[in-house]
């Protein structure tokens, strides 16, 4: 074999041994080893939760009344919708979202979701879901909407809204993960 060749084999096989711990850290797993991004559906016990959009109500505006039609923040807070999907990704079992999220911040501060009506049609309630089935249900308002998911609605002082990153913690079928919210 030509020497030429068979340094630049060398060379290529030295180079692959040095970069291999860099290159095997791009599969760290989303939501555990870090944060996932809004956007990314993420497997939390079988069921793949998606954030879609974080962003703050305006109760004074139609489109964000319909979202939650009960009392404004208190001075000094804000309320914020979380919209997810959630989709059982299995073929034929049965799987139940989860009702286990809260809302950190990088101070430790954790912040529930507040409990919506049954009867609010965007609203985010544990549900059995089938095979391949979702929540938002395909064609109801909360998937035709704007924000295509379903809400869970926080309340945060203001104050905690600046201890960025607020991490969405999703607790699962015994998995924990979190996504970075983008407020």
């Amino acid at each position: 074999m030509d020497p030429t060749r068979l340094r630049r084999i060398a060379a290529t096989c030295v180079a692959a041994a040095v970069l291999m711990p860099v290159l095997s850290a791009c599969g760290d797993e989303p939501g555990v080893d870090e944060p996932a991004r809004e956007g990314l559906a993420i497997d939390i016990g079988g069921i793949n939760y998606n954030v879609f959009i974080t962003r703050q109500l305006n109760l004074e505006i139609p489109p964000d009344k319909a979202y939650y039609p009960g009392p404004p923040a208190k001075p000094g807070n804000a309320l914020y919708g979380v919209f997810i999907q959630a989709c059982n990704i299995s073929e034929n079992e049965d799987r139940t979202t989860t009702e286990d999220f809260v809302v950190e911040d990088n101070q430790g501060n954790e912040f529930e979701p507040i409990e919506l009506e049954k009867d609010n049609a965007f609203a985010y309630h544990p549900v059995k879901l089938r095979g391949n089935e979702c929540i938002p249900e395909e064609g109801s308002v909360a998937q035709q909407g704007p924000t295509a998911g379903s809400m869970l609605l926080f309340d945060f002082p203001l104050e905690n809204t600046e201890n960025r990153p607020l991490e969405l913690v999703v607790n699962g079928g015994g998995e924990e993960r979190t996504f970075e919210l983008d407020l």
